[in-house]
């Protein structure tokens, strides 16, 4: 086992561990197609596609786990849940573009693909807030109208 795992790059005071699984061209190919790493993506869709991903997962467990789950409005419940997360994980995203770029007036319109500007983390911010809404929406047709989705 020893022979798999070494320190990453022989440096030992890197403080990471190359293994099998953390140093393969699979996962570094893997890790490049996220819409954070993707190159090319304006900083609003890599929000949406951010806010799409996690909207539409979010639902299931408020409905199924949640403290209304044997009810008949367990769906809505879980609905509602969920655009609350939503509003409170983009009011972290707000509150964290505020704590780091602060009232930062300097925008480069060039470099709209750096999420290092408040503009560009304002975009990134709306696109996760309509896109996780969306999603969860879409979720919640699907979960209400389609009876083999039925959660009862």
């Amino acid at each position: 086992m020893a022979n798999f795992i070494k320190p990453y790059n022989d440096d030992p005071f890197v403080g990471h561990l190359a293994t099998p699984i953390t140093s393969s061209s699979a996962t570094r190919a893997i890790l490049k197609n996220l819409p954070a790493y993707r190159f090319g993506l304006t900083p609003l869709l890599r929000g949406l596609e951010i806010g799409l991903a996690h909207g539409y997962f979010l639902i299931g467990p408020f409905a199924k786990l949640g403290p209304l789950r044997n009810s008949d409005v367990a769906l809505l419940a879980g609905f509602l849940s969920t655009i609350g997360l939503i509003l409170i994980l983009t009011l972290g995203l707000t509150i964290y573009g505020a704590a780091v770029f602060g009232q930062d007036k300097t925008t480069v319109v060039d470099d709209l693909k750096n999420l290092q500007t408040k503009k560009a983390w304002d975009q990134f911010k709306g696109g996760f807030f309509v896109g996780a809404c969306g999603s969860a929406g879409f979720a919640f047709i699907c979960l209400s109208s389609i009876p083999l989705f039925n959660l009862h």
